[in-house]
């Protein structure tokens, strides 16, 4: 299905198969009654079966024996754990000839519906669909075996030489008993070398414990790990002595199987002190200038610091010891600017001083809390243990509404949140991904947060790089037309075509539903619209020179009404192109009349002054109502395909399209139904008295090239529906 653009078209099946048959992967399926229901290629060449052959069989017998419950399990493991991580399963599958082979298989829930099949062979039963799926992910690990036992013996003694690059190191059997140490051990924590002959390790616990300033935390830290054997430990000792020493203990594996702990000891005591001493001397530094830095580095209108504080403490918490977290919160109010319009920049003033006392109450542990500039703010959380839930309250507490100036508003702000990951990032791009995740939080709806994920980095630059090439889309001859056939069932033929704009790029045809708002939004719809109004009137001109009662209807955009000489430019392409006005239909949507300015009106009204006419495009989804259209300079108006879809057998009740047909008849107006699909769909249309139809039933939109086999198509369909 197409909109008036052309957009919303579902895309073609095959698209995903082709996604699917290009993973080296074997990819499953699999219904929640065990049947395979989608395929690949790669897993029919894993498992030695056609697609064909797979698709509708338990998947079981794809699995050797004892290995057969473990798909269920994966799948009750991804339920239970929605959110967790889910490591592979080692496998055994089986072929086609009863050959058992090791694999690896993965998997994640897909919801229903989900997960077309098209373009790979699946199960056809609609009931299977609408069960919840698991996409299975199978990979053969034959290749892998010979190599697992040297390369476990490889990486084994490599984590021990790695390991003991520590400064003092003691290794235990998981039995209880000394297995390793080097000489700085025994000088750190003056052991001696017999102590570690025992059988026990009780001696040398009691040497270690009575050197620790707290023998109680440290015994039950010892206990604890011992508990686990698969745990990790990173902390902090202090000793009697004033010496501080920093703990690492994780266990000692050989292959899967833990024979053993590595403890490891550096002693940081000089740091700790230096850092004491650091932090020491800049709180008598702060406290000396706290005077001087409230007059130099704070907002003057709210209060909270401003872009130099918060950059310079950003920058000095990157350069911490990594042992805490550092997250930014970049918020900005949306349509801030209707406030200082409506109501004067004195409002706005006083908004933004509410704003900054609610940031101050959300955020009260925050390292800084700022204004950057405008009506955008910044919070600098360390050592935060749930930035997440900061960011709700911000978003909550910001959207309770406030009376300003004897008015009455909700403030809404879309909010970025960015946390240092695992890779050291500099301060401008921990800014700078807040800066992304906030405008995709515009993007998503305003008024709401989202955490900065590198997708969104992604689709920056795709979104970028796209930009980039509708730029020059229209120069290198990528705009191009299809005409979609418009039918009179009174008068049993072809009348009209709607030109729909298209780009092909690269090999592949981009969505209108994607290019024409980009279009809208960096300014291109102008130079688009024009070209594909263009090309529509070249392209079908000998078809309407055949017969008067012919036309050509063509999109058109609110921005392109914008321009005051739009309208001109219409009827100097009309008339270069030896096309007249009145073969000419302006499709404008509903929206464009929402507070439409006299402009817009006027530019309408020049053109239908000079023959043209209007059509109202998906009529019953925007702003528009019944009562309105009267009040509208259109001709016509085409009822959108959600309507007419709800007509399913065609002995459907549906007042709704019978007053509309009705009302837009009173008013003198024409009627079009878009998206007819089936026989009786135009048959209940036809008779509640609808002047045409559009839709797939007559013809699929086709290039210019392919003119007479759309005429052909559409002429039949109106055959069969005569002979009805």
């Amino acid at each position: 299905m197409t909109d008036s653009w052309g957009r919303g078209k579902i895309p073609a099946p095959q698209t995903f198969g082709t996604i699917l048959d290009a993973s080296p992967d074997a990819l499953l399926g699999i219904a929640a009654d065990g049947r395979i229901t989608v395929a690949n290629a790669a897993a029919a060449r894993l498992f030695g079966y056609s697609i064909d052959d797979l698709v509708g069989r338990d998947h079981r017998m794809i699995l050797a024996e004892g290995f057969r419950g473990e798909v269920d399990q994966l799948a009750a493991q991804l339920l239970s754990e929605p959110d967790g991580h889910v490591p592979p399963r080692e496998i055994y599958g089986m072929t086609r000839d009863g050959t058992e082979f090791p694999a690896e298989a993965a998997g994640s829930l897909i919801p229903p519906g989900a997960m077309p099949g098209a373009g790979c062979a699946q199960d056809s039963d609609d009931g299977a669909r609408a069960q919840p799926r698991l996409l299975l992910s199978v990979r053969g690990t034959s290749h892998r075996q010979a190599a697992d036992a040297d390369l476990r013996e490889a990486m084994s003694l490599l984590t021990a030489t790695l390991e003991s690059t520590a400064d003092g190191i003691l290794v235990m059997s998981a039995e209880g008993r000394v297995a390793g140490f080097n000489d700085q051990f025994l000088t750190m924590w003056n052991i001696s070398p017999e102590l570690l002959k025992e059988d026990s390790e009780e001696p040398v616990m009691r040497v270690i414990v009575a050197q620790v300033a707290d023998p109680v935390a440290f015994t039950a830290k010892v206990n604890e790990l011992e508990e686990d054997l698969s745990a990790e430990s990173h902390d902090v000792v202090d000793f009697k002595d004033g010496r501080t020493f920093e703990q690492y203990s994780r266990p000692q594996r050989v292959g899967e199987k833990i024979v053993g702990r590595v403890w490891s000891f550096r002693d940081v005591t000089p740091r700790r002190k230096a850092q004491e001493q650091a932090h020491q001397a800049m709180l008598d530094l702060a406290a000396q200038a706290e005077k001087l830095r409230a007059m130099a580095f704070q907002d003057p209108l709210t209060g909270l610091a401003n872009r130099a504080v918060f950059n310079d403490t950003l920058s000095e918490a990157l350069k911490e010891p990594r042992l805490k977290t550092v997250d930014v919160l970049l918020l900005d109010l949306d349509d801030f600017k209707e406030v200082n319009d409506i109501l004067g920049h004195q409002a706005g003033d006083d908004m933004l001083i509410e704003v900054a006392r609610r940031l101050r109450g959300c955020a009260p542990s925050a390292d800084v809390v700022a204004r950057l500039g405008g009506d955008e703010f910044v919070v600098l959380l360390t050592a935060c243990p749930d930035a997440d839930a900061i960011a709700e309250c911000i978003v909550r507490c910001l959207h309770v509404p406030v009376t300003i100036k004897g008015t009455v508003l909700q403030p809404s702000l879309s909010l970025g949140l960015a946390s240092l990951g695992r890779d050291s990032v500099g301060a401008s791009e921990l800014l700078r991904q807040a800066d992304i995740a906030m405008y995709a939080a515009k993007a998503a709806g305003k008024n709401r947060f989202l955490r900065f994920h590198p997708d969104m980095m992604t689709a920056l630059m795709q979104r970028t790089h796209m930009e980039g090439g509708l730029q020059l889309a229209v120069s290198r001859g990528e705009i191009t037309v299809d005409f979609q056939p418009i039918v009179s069932h009174r008068m049993g033929q072809v009348f009209k075509f709607e030109a729909l704009a298209r780009w092909d790029r690269d090999g592949g045809r981009v969505p209108p539903s994607v290019f024409i708002p980009l279009a809208e939004r960096i300014g291109l719809i102008r130079e688009i619209g024009t070209e594909v109004m263009a090309l529509g009137m070249a392209q079908l001109a000998p078809w309407l020179s055949e017969d008067p009662s012919r036309s050509l209807a063509v999109n058109v955009s609110g921005v392109q009404l914008q321009d005051p000489d739009f309208a001109e430019a219409v009827l100097r392409l009309a008339e270069k192109s030896g096309v007249p006005a009145y073969q000419l239909v302006l499709e404008v949507t509903e929206s464009v009349f929402f507070d439409a300015d006299c402009s817009l009106i006027r530019q309408l009204s020049t053109l239908r002054d000079a023959g043209a006419r209007v059509a109202l495009d998906d009529f019953g989804t925007g702003y528009s109502s019944l009562g309105r259209l009267q009040d509208l300079p259109v001709d016509t108006v085409k009822i959108d395909k959600t309507f007419v879809s709800m007509v399913r057998t065609g002995n459907e009740r549906l007042p709704i399209l019978s007053s509309m047909i009705n009302m837009a008849h009173s008013l003198g107006l024409t009627v079009t139904a878009e998206g007819v699909e089936t026989v009786e769909q135009a048959d209940y249309l036809t008779a509640l008295d609808c002047d045409s139809l559009q839709g797939y039933l007559f013809s699929l939109p086709q290039p210019g090239r392919r003119l007479d086999q759309a005429l052909q198509h559409a002429e039949e369909a109106l055959s069969r529906l005569k002979g009805r």
